[in-house]
């Protein structure tokens, strides 16, 4: 057997020992000399020395079916141990305030009302009102076939103040103001004012977080009876003009209709529906850090997961208070 002597190598490199080493596999010979090192780095050369497919294997449609359905499951419960996770972050910074008054930022709530809340006026008035106008005509046009277009009221005010009202307007809100919070958090990480207020000593749970949340959390109940309100007008003015039911008519139907619970239930869901939507607005815009693309891919996110949360928690909140006879 034949022998490749490299006593006399002072030194050597990656590229050195994989040509040594191809060419003793080659012609079967083996290696001496070399001291520990070189030994050592040979070594690393000779385990690396392995056939590499040019074109990975593809997969069967069903393996990759199951494969991607496997990734969206991890990825969401990752999701979901985080938002947990930020949300007692914000539970913390909030204890924090509450012991710790002078470190309250009013003025940031106080304007984060106005974004969240004044600024949104106009298009939760439009929107509700159209979609009352929906609601009542498809209402009308069903119950007309069994003449019972009277009972347009009840579908009316019942299914606004109870469901939908709360509901578009948390739509409308995930959409508006949490894009936002997740597209100006996400830019500061970027530009690392996030970073620098860390260095400076303030927190950002205190002062970018805890304002949004408390913000969202106490204007979507108003947002909310606001919505539901604009969608009665706008449910008993297709009515009077559709169906000639007066608007004194409609409004003593109601009160007859809809029991108080109804209300309740839009009130308490309400701030329920505002901390998960700022919550994940705020935890996707703490993600960004590389590039200005995942400011928009975390938006994006932010909003769909805020919907689907949402919808999620409303059908747990239908059964709960079903359960509890608010029906």
């Amino acid at each position: 057997m034949s022998s490749v002597d490299l006593s006399e190598i002072e030194r050597i490199d990656t590229v050195g020992a994989w040509l040594v080493h191809r060419f003793a596999a080659e012609h079967d010979a083996e290696i001496t000399g070399l001291d520990a090192d070189g030994e050592h780095l040979l070594a690393q050369v000779a385990a690396a020395d392995q056939p590499v497919a040019m074109r990975p294997a593809t997969a069967g449609s069903f393996t990759r079916m199951v494969g991607e359905i496997g990734d969206a499951v991890v990825t969401t419960g990752h999701t979901l141990y985080g938002l947990l996770g930020f949300l007692g972050a914000t539970l913390i910074a909030f204890w924090h305030v509450v012991t710790h008054p002078k470190r309250f930022r009013f003025n940031a709530v106080v304007q984060r009302f106005e974004v969240v809340g004044v600024n949104a006026l106009a298009i939760v008035g439009l929107m509700s009102f159209l979609i009352g106008i929906v609601i009542a005509q498809q209402g009308a046009v069903q119950l007309q076939q069994f003449g019972a277009e009277f009972l347009t009221i009840n579908l009316v005010g019942r299914i606004t103040l109870r469901e939908l009202g709360v509901l578009m307007t948390a739509i409308m809100v995930a959409g508006r103001s949490g894009s936002a919070f997740a597209a100006q958090i996400g830019t500061m990480k970027l530009t690392e004012e996030v970073d620098a207020m860390r260095t400076i000593g303030v927190s950002p749970m205190e002062a970018l977080v805890l304002p949004r949340v408390l913000a969202t959390v106490i204007m979507m109940p108003l947002l909310g009876m606001y919505a539901s309100i604009v969608t009665i007008i706008g449910g008993g003015l297709l009515c009077w003009i559709t169906l000639g039911i007066p608007p004194v008519t409609f409004i003593q139907r109601l009160r007859e209709v809809v029991p108080i619970t109804d209300l309740y239930v839009g009130l308490v869901k309400a701030p329920v529906f505002g901390l998960i939507i700022a919550v994940a607005g705020c935890f996707q815009g703490m993600l960004v850090e590389s590039d200005a693309e995942q400011v928009g891919t975390r938006t994006t996110a932010a909003v769909v997961q805020a919907i689907f949360l949402v919808i999620v928690i409303d059908a747990f909140f239908a059964v709960f208070f079903t359960s509890i006879g608010w029906i």
